[in-house]
This record gives structure tokens, sequence and C-alpha cells, in this order.
């Protein structure tokens, strides 16, 4: 990706997640959202990861925008009134942020990157002897690394459905969970007369 697009998306980025913390309004804050999930999409894509990209699009800005749009239209949140910040709340948005920083610091100073080599087509076939005997050889996985092309999806939804199936189906229930609690909330009591 040409660096001033990457700064542009970047910064479409950020400014979607400013606006999603300075917004008052809880659609505008949603929306702003969806601006910071394009821009993030669009950085996915400039590194060449079409499949995240896409996921993002559509799973994010589109699925879970919409339920979280659903949720702030169900829940008939008036204007929220002008209230005084206290010193707590003020002291945690201050030290929070500060940390989040101080983490992503130490990570950089312990991340070494000098042996990052780009995935070529000559890696990808010499990769395709390596991968673990539980992968068939008449894989799609196999046949697409034996050609040189790397088959991104297939990689994922391999490694989901088998070491991370478990955590997978829990995520499911929990959503499930969440989405019972969500109509159940939402019901409005009818006054017997």
């Amino acid at each position: 990706m040409p660096t001033p697009l990457f700064y542009l998306f970047a910064v479409i980025m950020l400014a979607g997640g400013i606006g999603i913390v300075a917004m008052r309004n809880p659609v505008a804050s949603a929306f702003s959202m969806i601006v910071s999930f394009i821009g993030l999409a669009a950085l996915f894509v400039g590194l060449n990861a079409y499949f995240v990209g896409i996921l993002q699009i559509l799973v994010y800005t589109g699925a879970v925008m919409v339920l979280f749009l659903f949720i702030i239209m169900l829940l008939d949140l008036k204007k929220e009134e002008d209230r005084e910040t206290k010193t707590p709340t003020l002291l945690a948005g201050i030290i929070i942020p500060l940390l989040l920083v101080l983490q992503l610091v130490a990570v950089f100073q312990t991340s070494d990157l000098g042996d990052f080599k780009p995935i070529t087509k000559d890696s990808l076939i010499a990769a395709e002897a390596q991968l673990p005997n539980d992968i068939p050889a008449d894989s799609q996985i196999r046949k697409e690394l034996k050609q040189g092309s790397l088959p991104d999806v297939n990689l994922i939804g391999q490694k989901l459905f088998t070491e991370y199936n478990f955590p997978l189906q829990v995520i499911g229930i929990l959503l499930l969970v969440a989405t019972v609690g969500c109509v159940s909330l939402s019901k409005k009591l009818i006054p017997k007369a």
C-alpha cells in the first residue's frame, strides 16, 4: 500500500475512534464507529489481507452496527443531560489511556521484526512440506500451497474448526444468551385492566 493511502486510512480510522468517544448522541457515536471500521477494513485490504478486510465490512460494519443501532433505537435513549464531571471519572479517563500507551511502548520495544521476510511463491511451496500430517494430502490447503498461492480462508477455517472449536462454540452460546436477554429486556409490560 502506498504510504499516503496508509496515512489517509489511518487518519479516517482514528477520527472515527475519537468521534465514538466525543459524540454525546449514541446514534452519532455508532455512525462514527462505522467510519472507524471502514478505515480499518481499508488498512487490512492495503496489507493484502482481503479476507479479513471483507469480514470487517460484512460482519462488523454490517451486522454488528445494525445490532447496535437496533438496540439504541429499542432503548429509546433520551438526550443526555449535561452533568458535571467527577474527579474519579476524569482520573480514570487519563490513567487508563496512559497505561495503554505504556503497554504499547513495552510491546514495541520487545518485538523483533528484523527477521521478517515477505511471502514469496517459493516460500509457499516450501511451506507445504512442513504442514502437519493431520491435513490430508488431497486438501485444498495443500493444493493451493503447491501452486504457490496462499489459502488464507482455508487456513483460517482449519484453525477455527480444529484447534479453536470449543471457544467458537462458547462464543456462539454467549451471543445467543445476549440476544435472548436483549429481547426479554425490550419487552414492554402491558398493565392489566
